[in-house]
């Protein structure tokens, strides 16, 4: 379950991350940890995410999360590039990788005929029950309620 601040931090580092030029792909916030984490994944759509844009982001959305108080305790601030290997989650993050290599893990097979969990393609799109891949050419429909993985897959050659 996500933190009950992570739609507060989020409004506030959305903004700061469009005034830069950036967008925020991920807010996570480890409280197990001590002190606890805060990690904001962000990405220049405009080139790849560099050190300069990590930092950018760091010092001005440090200086608004310490303005506003939202985090009344001691914590660490992480922003960083979630890189090409990552998880896809949301509705954005499909939309933005329509037609990137994915690799799809199910929790089991889709039929009783194969014995097969991960599925490479290009991701088609996602709907409320779908996910759609394309393998050469050919859609493959896979249930989002077997899905527990969905990620950016650099190795897959499959260019259909």
């Amino acid at each position: 379950m996500a933190h009950p601040l992570i739609p507060q931090i989020t409004d506030i580092a959305n903004p700061i991350a469009a005034e830069l030029g950036l967008e925020v792909v991920a807010v996570i916030f480890h409280t197990h940890e001590r002190p606890p984490s805060l990690r904001v994944d962000i990405r220049n759509p405009s080139e790849d995410t560099g050190l300069q844009d990590c930092e950018r982001m760091s010092r001005a959305l440090e200086a608004a999360l310490d303005a506003t108080d939202v985090i009344p305790f001691a914590y660490s601030l992480e922003v960083s590039s979630p890189g090409t290997s990552r998880q896809l989650t949301t509705d954005r993050e499909f939309n933005a990788f329509s037609g990137f290599a994915v690799q799809v893990t199910t929790d089991r097979p889709l039929n009783d005929k194969d014995d097969k969990t991960e599925w490479q393609g290009q991701l088609v799109r996602r709907d409320e029950t779908t996910i759609y891949l394309s393998q050469k050419g050919r859609t493959i429909q896979i249930p989002r309620e077997l899905v527990s993985k969905v990620s950016l897959d650099d190795n897959n050659e499959d260019k259909s």
